[in-house]
């Protein structure tokens, strides 16, 4: 897939990158049963335009930073989980 998207792109392959890496931040790890986006941000955005802060969507959602803090903390333990099932620890 990256050959046929450089050929179009007449080989800029530098101006793909920003999309190769969501996409690939977007992938679901077999070691974590999770993508990139959601082990580091705790939510998986369809589109690049999800990561960018809009502080009236951000007061709505994230009302309680302790309550976001613990979301992402218990999500990390379940991932830790996951891989030392996976590593077999």
């Amino acid at each position: 897939m990256l050959r046929y998207l450089i050929s179009r792109n007449h080989g800029v392959w530098e101006e793909l990158l920003p999309r190769i890496e969501f996409v690939y931040n977007r992938v679901i790890k077999s070691t974590t049963s999770h993508n990139t986006f959601e082990v580091v941000y705790g939510f998986n955005p369809l589109t690049p335009l999800d990561l960018i802060p809009i502080p009236i969507l951000y007061e709505v959602l994230c009302k309680d930073d302790f309550e976001k803090a613990s979301f992402i903390k218990n999500l990390h333990q379940h991932i830790k989980r996951q891989i030392e099932r996976k590593v077999g620890k």
